[in-house]
């Protein structure tokens, strides 16, 4: 993805914020909220259009809008406008430390078990429908491990940690405070997922489902990668996605193709099968996030049917989803922006964290192995709070066969 560079810059000391409620960094470039920053009108997906129609309509002055669009689109989003632009990245210059002892291990929710089981549940739903009209395809489970500090997270840092990976964006954005935490609330993450960018015309999209844990032995790690390639299971899953992003974005393009067909992509914990959807618009005047409100949430992180799966994941998830699986990124005033799929993510408030973690499931999916991905995927998140990668696994070598 291509960001803006304008001249201007942060303050070097500004910390995410009220100042600075929203940056995303990769390796193409930066957008960073500069100056004073406010607040928009809160809302739905329905109403999105409407309450950003007059920023879209105001003048060129290097403002932009940022933030986070929820996993659940009947609950309120949280956009925030400011000067945006190639400042500082919050965690520039943080002081690498030793991390803090925890007063308690990570602990998950649900457990492995937990976990494993509901996972049957959703594979033995498919079972039973198999065939049938609007029978469920796929359903994405997530899990949560919270983790907890003496003292409040070092958000510098984490921020640091988190865009070292140079295949991914590393993210923050400033949540609601909530009535029950006193603490300010933040939203952070490395994701490897682009739900949507657009520059005029042309739009992007590079939707990945199919997944396998990096390795450190370097042959066995190409073995998983080929494995991936070949699993038919992995493949199925992906082509599910793949389909509902070229249906949906085919009405609003005058072009759409998948020019490179699907790849393996990777970050530095896990690998995944990717197809980048490229396409030009027959209005570029449609902004990024109202395009990327109509995708979302996709059926990487939702399933198929999309509201069948969605019900289900409310009554087999014991933690709301809140922004987890939902879309960050940014507009400009002519619309172009960038917007991501939150995933490799954490909701940072005071001294806790909350990590989350999902994986999709098809017929042929195994509970087991499905519990050990989402145990992968918070490896990066793990990382960036100072403790091993492999830390969410261990509640699943204890169980026993």
């Amino acid at each position: 993805m291509t960001l803006p560079s304008p001249a201007s810059h942060a303050d070097a000391g500004a910390l995410p914020g009220p100042n600075q409620p929203f940056a995303f960094r990769n390796a193409a470039g930066r957008v960073c909220a500069m100056g004073p920053a406010h607040a928009l009108a809160r809302g739905t997906r329905d109403s999105l259009a409407e309450r950003l129609a007059p920023f879209f309509a105001g003048p060129a002055d290097g403002a932009v809008i940022g933030g986070a669009l929820p996993f659940d689109t009947t609950r309120p989003d949280c956009l925030w406008q400011a000067r945006g632009g190639d400042g500082t990245w919050p965690g520039d210059g943080a002081a690498s430390t030793e991390p803090p002892s925890r007063p308690v291990p990570p602990r998950p929710q649900p457990p492995a078990r937990g976990y494993i089981d509901s996972v049957a549940r959703a594979l033995e739903i498919m079972r039973r429908e198999d065939g049938l009209p609007e029978a469920l395809t796929k359903i994405v489970l997530a899990r949560t491990l919270l983790v907890e500090e003496a003292q409040a997270f070092p958000l510098r840092q984490v921020l640091a940690r988190l865009s070292e990976d140079p295949s991914v964006t590393a993210f923050q954005v400033s949540l609601p405070s909530r009535a029950d935490q006193g603490a300010p609330r933040h939203l952070v993450g490395a994701t490897p997922e682009l739900l949507l960018e657009k520059r005029g015309a042309a739009i992007l999209s590079h939707p990945l489902a199919g997944s396998a844990r990096r390795l450190e032995d370097a042959q066995a790690d190409a073995q998983a990668a080929q494995n991936l390639a070949r699993s038919e299971k992995d493949q199925r899953e992906h082509r599910l996605v793949v389909e509902y992003i070229l249906d949906l974005l085919a009405p609003d393009c005058a072009e759409l193709s998948t020019p490179e067909g699907t790849t393996l992509t990777t970050t530095r914990s896990m690998w995944h099968i990717g197809t980048r959807i490229e396409g030009r618009l027959k209005d570029p005047d449609t902004p990024a996030v109202v395009l990327a409100a109509r995708l979302h949430p996709t059926p990487a992180v939702c399933g198929l049917p999309c509201a069948r799966a969605a019900g289900l994941i409310r009554s087999l998830e014991p933690v709301e989803r809140d922004f987890y699986a939902g879309a960050v990124g940014w507009c400009d005033r002519r619309g172009d922006g960038a917007w991501h799929v939150a995933i490799r993510c954490a909701e940072l408030c005071g001294a806790q964290a909350r990590l989350y973690a999902g994986a999709g499931i098809v017929l042929g999916s195994e509970p087991r192995a499905e519990a050990a991905e989402t145990g992968a995927k918070f490896g990066a998140l793990l990382a960036a709070l100072g403790l091993p990668r492999d830390a969410a696994l261990h509640d699943l070598d204890s169980l026993h066969d």
